[in-house]
């Protein structure tokens, strides 16, 4: 029997891309930005309601920003016209302002949808002005950079900025779920393709959608066609269609916190080869960078604390580093505070201190504040003693008053204790220090 190729089948057509092909069409079918389009949501109210004016999208790609721009222009009944700041300079701006004043006095309005706005120059941006400010046209530029910093000043305070967030996982698994039902996509196929592999290829799209479906469609494309005309996903088509191999777990499952568990232990046993190949687990399986980088700014106090306070400022750092480069630039920032913390002096004596507080705050809520160490704003907290006998320690020669400031109760109670590992010691020595003068 001649082996069949799916571009073969008459029931689907591969003309446009999937992602073309499945751009919803009402505001009903478009999915995520449910903080701006929900029931009663204010950019849901203005596209009902026909008040849209001129905006800006700021958001990363994938996330629907020239999907909605048409979708307000179908619903408010108004003419359409994309324009790419990629291919285009001032005399392309100039012919669409003069094609939509023609439409304008057609009693046409315009929306003219500028993907990129951000790549045009101050001059480019300017010559929109005259044709915003008298509505010739409402714009909506599309962007991935910040407005504040890429949009001229005079333009963007005649815009609403609206802030379009990365699609969740369930956004891009109900995407997905869509793709294979609807006729548009491979409703009119059989495709079998594991929940499992779904979720993954969710997780490679990091919330873009483009990509999902894009990858989505290219492993159906490649998949393993059966005599009965249904098409098998298997799992090396996925990897093939991304470019590397899926390493899957649930981000929510058991897996998920064994490796995390494994980063955490390795850098504590401070081996960190260890550590940066369950670093590496984690991130080629798709995990978000910034969750590892909050568990280590976690570990830099809970782990190293004052033993080195370097560590600390060291991996809010590599965090912000995530959430400027992303994947896969960031991984190197990542290493660089998994090895700092595994090689570093170790004590969790701030962890200790917290945890043995926490126990007495819990069961001694009511204890009061000592009278010594509390304000005395009025004249009638002064007559009640507040603030009695505070010595204020900068006026004393040691820096340090002899004053109880623990509550009665637990007055010789002892929270931090310090080890003599790195650069704690000095914490240890100073602390020695002011309990043998306040003793």
């Amino acid at each position: 029997m001649e082996q069949l190729s799916l571009f073969d089948s008459p029931q689907v057509s591969f003309l446009d891309p999937l992602a073309s092909r499945l751009r919803p069409q009402t505001l009903e079918d478009f999915i995520g930005q449910e903080h701006l389009l929900g029931k009663g949501k204010i950019l849901r109210q203005l596209i009902e309601k026909d008040m849209v004016s001129s905006m800006i999208f700021w958001g990363p790609p994938g996330v629907g920003k020239t999907t909605l721009a048409r979708i307000i222009a179908n619903t408010t009944r108004c003419g359409f016209i994309d324009f790419s700041a990629v291919t285009s300079g001032i005399k392309e701006i100039k012919d669409v302002m003069k094609q939509a004043e023609n439409q304008r006095f057609s009693g046409v309005r315009t929306v003219v949808f500028v993907d990129e706005i951000h790549r045009f120059n101050k001059s480019q941006q300017d010559a929109f002005l005259p044709y915003v400010e008298k509505g010739s046209i409402t714009l909506i530029g599309a962007t991935t950079e910040n407005p504040s910093f890429e949009i001229n000043s005079a333009l963007l305070s005649r815009c609403k900025v609206f802030v379009l967030n990365a699609l969740t996982k369930e956004n891009i698994l109900t995407l997905l779920h869509r793709a294979l039902k609807d006729r548009r996509g491979f409703g009119d196929n059989v495709v079998h393709i594991e929940e499992e592999l779904l979720e993954f290829i969710a997780a490679f799209a990091d919330g873009d959608g483009r990509t999902a479906l894009n990858t989505l469609e290219m492993s159906v494309l490649n998949g393993d066609l059966g005599s009965d005309g249904s098409i098998t996903v298997k799992r090396e088509t996925v990897e093939q269609a991304i470019g590397k191999k899926s390493l899957l777990y649930d981000k929510n499952g058991e897996e998920h916190y064994n490796l995390i568990s494994a980063l955490h232990k390795s850098m504590r046993n401070s081996d960190p080869d260890a550590a940066v190949y369950w670093l590496a687990r984690m991130l080629e399986a798709g995990e978000d960078p910034l969750y590892v980088a909050r568990r280590l700014i976690r570990f830099a106090s809970e782990d190293v604390g004052l033993a080195d306070a370097h560590a600390l400022p060291l991996c809010v750092a590599a965090y912000q580093a995530c959430h400027f480069n992303g994947m896969p630039e960031c991984n190197v920032n990542l290493t660089e505070a998994v090895v700092y913390l595994s090689l570093a002096p170790k004590s969790n004596s701030l962890y200790i201190a917290y945890e043995t507080a926490k126990e007495d705050a819990r069961r001694m809520l009511s204890e009061p504040v000592p009278l010594v160490i509390r304000n005395a704003p009025t004249k009638l907290m002064s007559e009640l003693h507040y603030g009695e006998g505070y010595i204020y320690a900068h006026d004393t020669e040691e820096k340090i008053a002899r004053m109880t400031c623990l509550p009665e109760s637990l007055k010789d109670r002892k929270y931090y204790h310090p080890t003599s590992q790195g650069e704690e010691k000095i914490f240890q020595e100073r602390l020695k220090k002011a309990e043998e003068f306040r003793n």
